[in-house]
């Protein structure tokens, strides 16, 4: 999103302040209940179009990702990903197919809430461990383990060629869209203060406005700017420390995905489809998301 001059100082590791203005970013604060059942517990991250948090959806005693859009941002990923999970379902179920579709986020919820900055589409989801990218800045190596690699490269393709199917293109994929799955029984079974104990309360920092060029003071602080921001939680590891049952991915961000093709082809979920990865990895790349199995002939590229 365009920005003008700094009007506030800058805090290390949240958003852009600038980006609270008309068309940007909605002001989440902890505590904040969201479409009457998802309360914000803690910041996931951010992004140029979006905020991400940890919410507790109150209905179902369970934690949830919100991805809190900005207002001018588009709105078409949760359309994206119900038209993914809608051709995946029509298919013949099996282990699998049941692989494959894990590699793209299922939108639980979707709604949109009116703020000073403008109608901001919400998208609710299954939290996740944290990006690839993040994983590999968070190590000293900057590596994973050579059969987490292979696992890892092999889910991404196939994710992909499943984008393919449904007749959309990611359009913007790299390593920071590339999210490591958290298996729910890391969250699920504590309460909000034990989440805190476990990983750390909310870290906030004021959002404090610089001084003007005219007069010496501080510029007033607009409606749609929060009074303080969020440090991310970090749920994540670093990349050599994950084990090959802990590699499950998923990709996200969505919504710059493209449709050159209106046809849908359900390619994805037959065998052919998977020709290019075989030749890649010398066997069919579904062996390699199957939990525990690795034989020691996938390890040879």
């Amino acid at each position: 999103m365009p920005t003008s001059a700094s009007q506030y100082q800058y805090v290390e590791d949240v958003e852009n302040l600038e980006d609270y203005r008309l068309g940007g970013y909605y002001p989440v604060q902890i505590g904040d209940r969201l479409h009457t059942r998802y309360r914000i517990v803690h910041k996931l991250g951010h992004g140029t179009y979006s905020t991400a948090w940890l919410a507790l959806d109150e209905q179902t005693s369970t934690y949830v990702a919100i991805k809190v859009g900005a207002a001018d941002a588009d709105k078409h990923e949760a359309d994206i990903l119900t038209q993914i999970s809608t051709g995946t379902a029509a298919a013949p179920s099996n282990s699998e197919i049941t692989a494959v579709a894990s590699t793209v986020p299922l939108a639980l919820d979707r709604f949109t809430i009116d703020g000073p900055n403008g109608t901001h589409p919400c998208l609710v989801a299954a939290p996740a461990r944290c990006s690839l990218r993040d994983a590999k800045e968070a190590s000293d190596w900057r590596l994973f383990q050579l059969d987490v690699a292979r696992s890892l490269a092999a889910q991404l393709a196939m994710a992909i060629s499943l984008v393919h199917s449904q007749g959309y293109a990611h359009g913007d994929l790299h390593l920071g869209n590339c999210m490591l799955q958290l298996p729910p029984c890391s969250l699920n079974n504590l309460s909000v203060n034990q989440l805190y104990a476990k990983f750390g309360a909310p870290e906030i920092e004021p959002v404090v406005a610089v001084q003007n060029g005219d007069d010496g003071e501080p510029t007033s602080r607009a409606p749609g700017v929060p009074s303080y921001v969020v440090k991310p939680l970090w749920l994540g590891l670093p990349s050599n420390e994950l084990t090959l049952g802990e590699a499950k991915l998923f990709v996200e961000r969505l919504w710059r995905g493209i449709s050159p093709f209106r046809q849908v082809a359900l390619s994805v979920l037959h065998p052919s489809c998977h020709a290019t990865t075989r030749g890649l990895f010398r066997t069919n790349p579904t062996a390699f998301v199957r939990v525990g199995y690795m034989e020691s002939r996938l390890l040879h590229l």
